[in-house]
């Protein structure tokens, strides 16, 4: 069609009414146009092969014509296909007289010659509509009424010398051209407008097919991009529609995008299928909460909601449910709860210090006096915990506070094995997990600047959490080290527990979500404060050692300032990383996960 995209001689009535549209509005029009182009090029073959054999059967029948006139017909059938096969349209404002030759000229010339010569009672003057009709439709005004105007006055030369004058048949002919001729005119002005309003109405119509296509891309780019899932069901409980997020809620990753499902193929599915059915037995709108069973791992608990389109056609409306996650729900609550808790915990921390100066200022008086030595390990004890507790009230001010993300550089470097060793060493003997825990240091000489009695925290959690899901076998807990690159450090704990559900992996380091019902669910998102704290990043991924699977959550910490770290081949463990978002899948088979 690329050679088509040209405009034909007859282009300003067709495209007058077009030229403020857009560029691809244009080209359907061109399109168009060369469409009803050709269906008049055909029209004019098949008038024209129908005329060849009419006037060959009078030649052969002999009832009268000169025989040239069948020349006469063939040589406008070949000029006809002619047209129709090598001529293009050609752009608007390019002169039209070979065109016109080509077309109406040579259609009103053999029409002409065909009732000048006509033998036999065959009339020919309602052939003239169609080189008329042709003008009209396809050029402008002027070019209609002069292609009347030309064939009435051929009609009334042909009148006058047909005829002698000023008698009752030149009188009857006369009238009879003039009424001929009149209703030509009027058929070219009527049809050129019919044509200009058809262009009008169809620059209209496709302008608004072109803002409802770009709606209907924004809204299908809306609702591909909502968390919440969306699904449209008909009355035979069949989803005509889903968005992503349902696709995810119904059936994960395994949705067959080229079919069509029903609710009531599964089970777990039956909760929807009710809800639809009394959405429209009841013909209102309905909410309601459900669980729907992926597989035996994972379940996911919903609250539905439904609403009715409004009816059309025999087949009714359609029934629209809108699907959100139980626990994105509970995440946000979590994370209004966590604004409560920053406001509360400031004036509860200041109610705090308050009586913990008091107590560490009468441990000091204490201490001053003449102690035995079990009095003496009671009082430095005391000043121990009270200032762990002053830390701990710190740390959560520091969490609950809404500031700025920034990396503290003035804190002193530490060796990162020797306080893993001793942390672990503390940790396992705390926890009677000797046999549990392997210890795999490889930075011997990696410096890192956190502070202590954070590395310790941050450690403990994610210990305290690998022991509560590991199989409790022999090395079921692994820590190791590991230079990641010249100047970053890798410290991660290994854990061989089951997998993690998606919806528990999406909201891991939030704060307050946790899996557990005891849990405050804070663990997880206070090592990641502390972890950006320090300008270290935290990741988790499901990870295989030795042939085992399991979770592994990983840091990535930069190494002390100037120190350049040489970066070590691979140690058997999985290969150091950049701290990245939940990429791994669970294993079909394996028991879910709870974190804390």
């Amino acid at each position: 069609m690329a050679r088509y995209e040209q405009t034909s001689q007859f282009a300003p009535s067709w495209f007058s009414a077009l030229e403020s549209t857009s560029s691809h509005g244009r080209e359907q029009r061109v399109r168009s146009f060369v469409r009803l182009w050709r269906a008049f090029m055909r029209a004019r073959v098949f008038i024209a092969g129908v005329l060849l054999m009419l006037q060959a059967f009078v030649v052969l029948t002999g009832s009268g014509g000169p025989p040239w006139l069948v020349a006469l017909c063939a040589a406008h059938l070949s000029a006809a296909l002619a047209v129709l096969l090598w001529s293009r349209p050609i752009q608007p404002g390019k002169p039209v007289r070979l065109q016109w030759l080509l077309t109406i000229g040579v259609d009103v010339l053999v029409f002409g010659l065909l009732q000048t010569f006509q033998q036999g009672g065959i009339n020919y003057t309602p052939l003239f509509a169609l080189p008329v009709l042709l003008a009209s439709i396809l050029g402008p005004l002027v070019l209609a009424l002069g292609t009347a105007a030309l064939v009435t006055l051929y009609l009334l030369g042909e009148a006058w010398l047909s005829a002698p004058l000023l008698s009752d048949i030149s009188t009857a002919r006369f009238l009879q051209t003039a009424l001929t001729g009149t209703g030509f005119f009027i058929v070219a002005f009527l049809a050129n407008q019919l044509a200009l309003r058809l262009a009008r109405e169809e620059a209209v119509a496709q302008s608004s097919q072109a803002a409802a296509r770009t709606q209907a891309q924004v809204n299908e780019l809306v609702i591909e991009s909502l968390s919440e899932g969306v699904l449209v069901v008909d009355h035979d409980g069949v989803v005509r529609s889903a968005n992503p997020a349902a696709q995810g809620m119904l059936m994960g990753d395994h949705y067959p995008h080229a079919a069509k499902l029903l609710l009531s193929a599964r089970d777990s599915w039956a909760g929807l299928a009710n809800l639809v059915t009394e959405t429209f037995t009841l013909g209102h709108p309905l909410e309601t909460e459900l669980s729907i069973e992926l597989d035996e791992l994972t379940t996911h608990r919903l609250f539905a909601r439904s609403r009715l389109t409004a009816a059309s056609g025999r087949h009714g409306g359609l029934c629209v449910l809108f699907l959100e996650d139980q626990r994105e729900i509970e995440a946000q609550v979590r994370t209004e709860k966590l604004a409560s808790m920053g406001r509360m915990s400031a004036a509860v921390a200041h109610e705090i210090r308050n009586p913990l100066s008091a107590i560490t200022q009468a441990n000091a008086l204490l201490d001053e006096e003449e102690l035995s030595p079990a009095q003496k390990r009671l009082t430095q004890m005391i000043e121990q915990n009270a200032q762990r507790l002053s830390r701990i009230v710190d740390d959560i001010l520091n969490v609950a506070r809404v500031r700025p993300d920034q990396a503290l550089t003035s804190q002193p470097s530490l060796p990162l094995d020797q306080s893993m060793r001793q942390i672990t060493h503390e940790w396992s003997r705390q926890n009677q997990a000797q046999d549990l825990l392997s210890v795999h240091a490889h930075a011997p000489s990696v410096m890192v600047g956190f502070d202590p009695e954070h590395l310790r925290r941050l450690l403990v959690n994610l210990l305290d959490n690998a022991l509560r899901h590991a199989s409790k076998k022999r090395a079921s807990i692994r820590v190791i080290t590991q230079s990641s690159a010249s100047d970053r450090v890798r410290l991660s704990v290994w854990s061989d527990g089951a997998p993690l559900e998606a919806s528990v992996r999406r909201h891991l380091f939030e704060p307050f979500f946790s899996s557990e019902s005891r849990s405050s669910g804070l663990g997880l998102y206070i090592c990641r404060e502390l972890c950006e704290r320090y300008g270290a990043e935290i990741a988790y991924q499901r990870a295989q050692l030795d042939q085992r699977e399991g979770n592994e959550f990983y840091i990535v910490m930069p190494a002390a300032e100037g120190q350049r770290l040489p970066v070590q081949q691979n140690l058997g463990y999985p290969d150091s990383v950049p701290a990245r978002p939940l990429p791994p899948h669970s294993r079909p088979g394996d028991p879910p996960l709870t974190i804390r």
